[in-house]
């Protein structure tokens, strides 16, 4: 601001400039200065040229490419500087390009809010709660995503579609809402429960936390009680009615869960969670998917790549594993190549060929020196060991995916498989799923690009006892996979989330390992 000033010939009062001559002269010259700032400022001062003889379109052009944050410190340069920075063009310019505004502010202005009043009182307070979120909800966690919408900033909860209908989009519903209609000032308003908007509140303390409070929690209340407010939470959460739900375990945990959820009224803390960065050696897109786990329903998971392996974190969870966990652990460094089709419908057989490997990758971990095998199953039986061993006892085109990924890991100096070779060039291979084997959906694919050995986390009710079983991990496509429990004898599927979630990428994967760290440490 200094600069400025001193470029502009104008301070910020008389008396600021009478200071700054007076210290002119006590000094004698400019030596103090950095040697770059001071040669441009004295050339200018000599030249007799300030900011303040270009044209006031230019200005408003220079001042618009500037972040926010610091025009009001540019204001409290001079008179001109501030009447120039109550041009709408610079504030449109800032709302679209830092909070991503795609509508036409000119109408937004129409209804008696500034682009300006818009961003000072509204944005760029609020401006830390944008993005993606998990709520505080014991073992249940959830997803929500904080956008700018118009004159709004909307929270969203996303909730998977109906179970089973993994495949279906997501459904979200609002639970916040930020806005500057009725006021010169930002109102937040709850949007929980079926009387309408009321009043509400936003709390940030900690970095990457927030809360909400409900001040009106009478507005969550239903005419016919608790039972009425269980038969609307049902239908909307589940897509059907309690006589509808024949299994009596399946009905303790609905019911379990509506009591758990509601006595929060949406009185909830929430964490920031970041979306994993994509890399080139990963084997597909990183980021949400939606599966099925038996009677608890669909559960949102996030998949990311960590060198030669493939995690999947639980954003949304149940009373025995809870979100923050690590559902699946795969290894990419141990590819299962299934037999024919005939031989795919025994369960024993599969579970001989993983069994196998996981035996294999237990004895690696006592023996650190031991080098990774692969398997395949041409004939059911199991490879020899090391990367080329694997390579060699795999016959046949339809593993040339396989081939291509162990040499990518061999070559490449980041472990894991390369997108190119092991997503793009891999030909697709019949799949079935063994017969004993329970799908919650019986519409999955019926071809598969890759398999690889894996281990799911299962544990007791309250996440007691829990413990990594070993399963096997099918690639189906680009937007599918799938997750055999062996132990379990079920299966589950798993289809992406398309929607479009802003604000939502980590800005490097040091500070996505370290939130995935901090998700654990949340639940565990």
């Amino acid at each position: 601001m200094a600069v400025c000033a001193r470029l502009c010939g104008v301070g910020q009062s008389r008396r600021c400039r009478r200071r700054q001559r007076h210290n002119q002269q006590d000094q004698g010259s400019d030596s103090d200065m950095d040697d770059e700032e001071g040669v441009r400022i004295v050339a200018t001062a000599e030249c007799g040229r300030s900011l303040l003889d270009l044209p006031p379109e230019l200005l408003v052009g220079i001042f618009s490419s500037l972040p926010g944050t610091e025009l009001p410190n540019l204001a409290l340069v001079c008179k001109t500087f501030r009447q120039i920075l109550n041009t709408e063009t610079i504030w449109r310019r800032r709302c679209t390009e830092e909070f991503g505004m795609r509508e036409d502010l000119r109408k937004i202005e129409v209804v008696g809010v500034s682009s300006r009043e818009l961003y000072v009182k509204l944005l760029h307070p609020y401006r830390h709660i944008l993005g993606l979120w998990q709520p505080d909800i014991g073992p249940y966690g959830g997803l929500l995503n904080v956008v700018v919408d118009g004159l709004f900033i909307l929270g969203w909860m996303y909730l998977p579609p109906h179970d089973p209908r993994v495949e279906d989009p997501m459904r979200r519903r609002p639970l916040f809402r930020i806005h500057m209609l009725e006021s010169n000032k930002a109102a937040v308003e709850c949007m929980y429960g079926h009387k309408g908007p009321h009043k509400g509140d936003v709390q940030t303390g900690k970095k990457d936390e927030f809360s909400t409070k409900c001040n009106q929690t009478d507005h969550h209340r239903m005419p016919g009680g608790r039972q009425e407010e269980f038969r609307t939470w049902l239908e909307e959460e589940w897509g059907r009615t309690l006589e509808d739900i024949f299994h009596e375990h399946m009905q303790e945990l609905i019911l379990m869960k509506f009591i758990y959820t509601s006595q929060y009224d949406n009185c909830l803390t929430y964490r920031r969670i970041y979306l994993p960065p994509r890399l080139p050696s990963d084997l597909l897109q990183p980021g949400l998917f939606k599966g099925t786990y038996g009677s608890h329903g669909l559960e949102i998971i996030m998949l990311s790549f960590h060198g030669p392996r493939a995690r999947a974190t639980k954003l949304t969870g149940d009373p025995n594993v809870p979100a923050g966990q690590l559902t699946l652990d795969v290894d990419l460094n141990r590819p299962v190549h299934l037999p024919d089709l005939e031989h795919q419908r025994s369960v024993e057989e599969l579970s001989r060929l993983v069994l196998g490997v996981h035996e294999e990758a237990q004895q690696e971990a006592q023996s650190p020196d031991v080098a990774p095998q692969g398997v395949a199953a041409g004939d059911g039986a199991v490879a020899p060991q090391g990367a080329a061993a694997a390579k060699g006892a795999v016959d046949g085109g339809e593993a040339e995916g396989l081939e291509l990924a162990m040499e990518a890991q061999s070559e490449s100096p980041q472990p894991g498989p390369s997108s190119s070779s092991s997503s793009a060039s891999s030909e697709a291979q019949p799949f079935v799923l063994p017969l004993g084997v329970m799908a919650r959906n019986e519409v999955y694919p019926r071809t598969c690009k890759m398999c690889f050995y894996g281990t799911g986390l299962i544990a007791g009710h309250g996440f007691t006892s829990p413990e990594r079983t070993p399963g096997l991990f099918i690639l189906f496509d680009e937007d599918r996979f799938g997750f055999i429990w062996l132990e379990l004898k079920s299966f589950s599927l798993y289809s992406r989330l398309t929607d479009q979630l802003a604000h939502a990428y980590a800005p490097n994967m040091e500070r996505f390992e370290a939130m995935l760290r901090n998700m654990q440490s949340w639940t565990s």
